[in-house]
């Protein structure tokens, strides 16, 4: 895909909630075209190498936990919404000292960040789920 078609599928993905800027895409492109885990044609398409393949099957299961709790987030209104924001800038932060490092790393250090990161995300949903529930309390007894 093109930068533009990156930002429009965000877009329709997030349903319109998040349209990520040409500021933040084109500057995340050009940092994964550094690091080789994706390429350019000549009609500015990118895509994926075999290096980043490999790294996204390590990232996939953390990308769908992110998902989730940004959605239970999302739901819980606007506090979610500024909390899904605060982690949105945390995840990048993380994703982007990790891949920035990721070439130095041994696969032991890997296998320590994702149980690290793991770990720490189940905590989080779990809390997550409990922050939900009370929320839907809150709500239930403001009905009645």
């Amino acid at each position: 895909m093109t930068g533009k078609e990156i930002i429009d599928k965000a877009t329709v993905q997030s349903d319109g909630k998040w349209k990520p800027s040409p500021g933040l895409i084109y500057p995340l492109l050009g940092r994964l075209l550094d690091e080789g885990l994706v390429t350019e044609d000549k009609d500015g398409r990118y895509a994926i190498t075999k290096k980043g393949l490999e790294i996204t099957s390590d990232l996939e299961s953390f990308g769908s936990i992110i998902q989730k709790q940004i959605d239970v987030m999302l739901r819980v209104g606007n506090v979610g919404k500024f909390m899904a924001m605060d982690l949105i800038d945390r995840v990048t932060m993380i994703g982007s000292a990790l891949s920035s490092n990721l070439d130095a790393m041994t696969q032991e250090e890997r296998n320590k960040y994702r149980e690290f990161l793991q770990s720490e995300l189940k905590k989080l949903d779990e809390q997550q789920s409990k922050d939900a529930a009370a929320a839907a309390t809150k709500e239930k007894v403001n009905i009645e």
